[in-house]
């Protein structure tokens, strides 16, 4: 019998990680192995298929049509091999639960609280997987993030609405006693978070959908982590834009405080958007989504 034409099978995983972070230094923190062998593979693959499937740049990453074409093929091709493979191992693949969500809701919202689940559900294995790219949920039996609009064809729950509005340490208002308005954060410091999601608002866009010019502020700190920057703020070293629900915690504390009135509500929200491909745990999937809509009042 003729064997079926299979390409290097590391070359595919090499490629879906790539395909899917759009990124050979992510592609290979996640395989745990070098950039140069993340683009070994997949210009291997490239060579064995005759066909280009990225198109790289000293700026960014694309796929090419043929590389969207077989990514597609290469993501639902793995994912039906490791559903086969838990399958056969039998081994907690039945009862794994795996949620996603922003390295900033990870660590500010979630891990507080999942202690509580684990405890009530003693026969999940929960697995968290913090990324700042969640554009793919297949490989994922939920996804949180903020979005304006959830994907297509996903189960989508929203959770609460998003309310942003600034913050700062009490030390840093003690210094700037005169910071109580919109216009006064012009003699301020602005953290400024890089590297943003494309539906999270930066400080232009907080002013904007305020309808009120923004001012230029005194100095900018720049930082592409939301967790680094809470954290350069929580240290006193200026004001940021802080979301409901992510800082809440640190209100309640008083480790920040909200040195003004103003908050924008925008059209965006919360949401729990389960995987739209078959997952190997609905039980867990229904408990998890029961028991995170049970919480929000009481957070």
């Amino acid at each position: 019998m003729r064997s079926f034409p299979l390409p290097p099978l590391n070359s595919l995983i090499a490629f879906e990680s790539a395909a899917r972070n759009l990124s050979f230094t992510q592609a290979s923190i996640e395989l745990n192995v070098t950039q140069g062998a993340v683009s070994k593979q997949i210009k291997l693959l490239e060579e064995y298929l005759g066909k280009k499937l990225l198109h790289r740049s000293t700026k960014k990453m694309e796929l090419t049509l043929a590389g969207l074409e077989y990514y597609d093929t290469v993501r639902k091709s793995l994912f039906i091999l490791a559903e086969g493979t838990d399958k056969i191992r039998g081994v907690h693949g039945s009862q794994e639960l795996t949620v996603a969500a922003t390295t900033a809701m990870t660590s500010l919202w979630l891990m507080p609280k999942v202690s509580t689940f684990q405890a009530l559900n003693e026969d999940i294995e929960l697995r968290i997987v913090a990324s700042d790219n969640l554009s793919e949920t297949a490989q994922y039996d939920i996804v949180l993030n903020y979005l304006r609009f959830p994907p297509r064809g996903c189960r989508a729950t929203a959770l609460f609405d998003e309310e942003i509005f600034p913050v700062c340490s009490p030390e840093y208002l003690r210094k700037n006693p005169n910071l109580t308005t919109p216009e006064s954060l012009s003699d301020c410091t602005w953290l400024y978070l890089e590297d943003m999601q494309k539906d999270w608002l930066g400080w232009l866009e907080w002013f904007d959908g305020l309808g009120i010019p923004a001012p230029v502020p005194k100095r900018k700190l720049k930082i592409n982590s939301y967790s680094m920057l809470l954290q350069s703020c929580l240290d006193g070293q200026g004001v940021a834009l802080g979301w409901s629900y992510l800082v809440d915690d640190y209100l309640r504390s008083g480790m920040l405080i909200k040195p003004m009135e103003p908050m924008l509500k925008t059209g965006s929200k919360f949401w729990l958007i389960e995987s739209d491909s078959y997952t190997r745990n609905q039980k867990g999937v229904d408990n998890f989504r029961n028991w995170l809509i049970d919480k929000i009042p009481h957070i």
